[in-house]
């Protein structure tokens, strides 16, 4: 391998060493799920970058020609499995969205028995026969990388506002994907531009992967910590209130109809918020609205908007298609999930126990047509009646069945 080359393929080594251990250092800082399946990601990922590239043979020339043989097939399906499942989880897996939960899960276990079969026939096949073998590879190992394409392009036109960086990066990976094998190939005509080309997308991929999985990440750290309820005593619930509220609804009603969905309108009422205004001090409304913004948000998903109506009343606009959940499965676990117990400090840092009451109303509007103003005025009077109507121990009132705004 010509020095330049060698030079081009270390530096892409360097990089890939400097962002999994910045994926190292999210670890022990954040000690979550995601930051560990980032540090895994780069490093396996990584490895089957530098497998291909042949640099391993040029650094440890007495390396077993076989075990090579087993790494170059085996660790590139392996890490495409692996990537495609990450891909469906930073996505929001099973709960935000089962049709590409779906995809990804089985696409991932076919995977993996890919991976396996590809790594039995390159342990006993012929030195010489390996070139077909890798070719084998290098189509099965193109299928993730279009499967995370076709479900990141799903998730950014649903509405996820990080999905439309994904698309960019895993755009960036077929590159790479090709580049590498191209050179594990060793195909004629490709020189030392083809190859700095190929290593600079590298690094530019693994860079946009890194920090989009740190960002989704530290968006999950934070909404854990607010539905825990911080020891803050006036923690924003950063939602947007009044004409940007009314901006937003307009903007997903429009999303929704561009796109010929239905679009759901839910109102969530809370009718006790001011019960400890008297006991916790007026701190215990700012923690009890964080609390419940962010239970909202969890239970909403990312792709949807949520919004303070005003102080009582959060607004979550749903863009329903045939894939989707059902509303009343949405709300009623939304429900659920903000009327849970929680703790509010007091002004002496002394704990006290609250239970959001809660009212919901859910209209569903044809969003060609459907006025943001007139669509959640009607979600609020649905959801004020719940409310008076609910029990006084705490227990929600919700409306099963979702109404239609003629």
């Amino acid at each position: 391998m010509p020095i330049a080359e060698i030079a081009v393929w270390s530096a892409m080594l360097g990089g890939l060493c400097t962002l999994a251990a910045l994926a190292l250092a999210d670890l022990f800082q954040g000690h979550s799920i995601g930051s560990l399946r980032n540090l895994l990601f780069v490093s396996i990922t990584g490895a089957s970058c530098v497998v291909m590239t042949g640099l391993p043979e040029v650094f440890f020339p007495d390396l077993p020609e076989r075990l090579m043989m087993v790494l170059k097939a085996g660790l590139g399906p392996a890490a495409g499995a692996m990537g495609l499942y990450y891909v469906g989880t930073w996505l929001g897996g099973a709960r935000e969205d089962g049709r590409v939960h779906r995809l990804t899960a089985v696409g991932g276990a076919l995977l993996v028995s890919a991976t396996v079969i590809l790594v039995v026939l390159a342990s006993q096949i012929e030195p010489d026969n390996f070139r077909e073998l890798l070719v084998a590879t290098a189509v099965v190992n193109m299928v993730p990388v279009l499967l995370a394409l076709a479900a990141a392009l799903r998730a950014a036109r649903l509405g996820d506002p990080l999905a439309r960086w994904m698309v960019v990066a895993i755009g960036c990976l077929a590159v790479t994907t090709i580049g590498h094998y191209l050179r594990g190939l060793d195909v004629p005509g490709l020189g030392l531009g083809a190859w700095l080309f190929t290593a600079v997308i590298t690094l530019v991929f693994f860079l946009m992967a890194s920090v989009l999985g740190l960002l989704r990440n530290r968006h999950n750290r934070e909404i854990a910590r607010l539905s825990r309820l911080s020891n803050s005593t006036d923690p924003a619930t950063g939602l947007s209130t009044g004409s940007a509220l009314i901006a937003d609804v307009e903007h997903a009603l429009w999303r929704a109809a561009r796109l010929d969905c239905e679009a759901a309108v839910l109102c969530l009422y809370v009718s006790n918020l001011y019960e400890l205004a008297d006991s916790a001090g007026p701190s215990a409304e700012h923690q009890i609205l964080s609390t419940v913004a962010a239970r909202i948000r969890r239970a909403a998903g990312f792709r949807c908007v949520v919004g303070l109506y005003h102080p009582r009343c959060f607004v979550v606009v749903l863009t329903m298609d045939p894939h989707q959940p059902p509303v009343r499965a949405t709300a009623a676990r939304m429900a659920l999930t903000v009327s849970n117990p929680l703790t509010v400090f007091d002004e002496q840092r002394k704990r006290q126990p609250f239970r959001p009451r809660i009212g919901l109303g859910v209209v569903t509007v044809d969003p060609a047509s459907a006025t943001p103003t007139d669509v959640i005025n009607e979600a609020e009077r649905q959801a004020l009646a719940m409310a008076s109507t609910a029990p006084r121990d705490g227990e929600q009132g919700v409306e099963t069945e979702p109404a239609r705004l003629r």
